[in-house]
């Protein structure tokens, strides 16, 4: 594995900081087109899967029902002591 950095002029002109990452795209000629990659909030597989939710419950409030005490003790035997920080940041390998 190589490791390079992103040479002085080309963080200046696409505004990187020290962990921002590039994206790049090999053309077809042999050249390379480098871009600052941009992390989008939005998410369009979950967008859908939130509005399927909404006109699901809309159109089937008869299914909503409460957690029983059975469901939950159900849940918490499948997810045993796990701890899960919600807030840690990604490994690379997981991002």
């Amino acid at each position: 594995m190589s490791v390079n950095q992103v040479p002085d002029i080309v963080r200046k002109t696409l505004g990187l900081n020290k962990r921002d990452k590039i994206a790049y795209i090999i053309n077809s000629d042999g050249t390379v087109t480098i871009t600052r990659y941009e992390t989008s909030e939005d998410d369009p597989i979950l967008d859908k899967f939130l509005d399927f939710l909404a006109q699901d419950i809309e159109q089937n409030p008869q299914q909503i029902q409460p957690i029983t005490s059975e469901t939950l003790v159900r849940v918490q035997s499948l997810v045993g002591d796990m701890n899960i920080d919600l807030n840690a940041p990604l490994s690379d390998k997981d991002e």
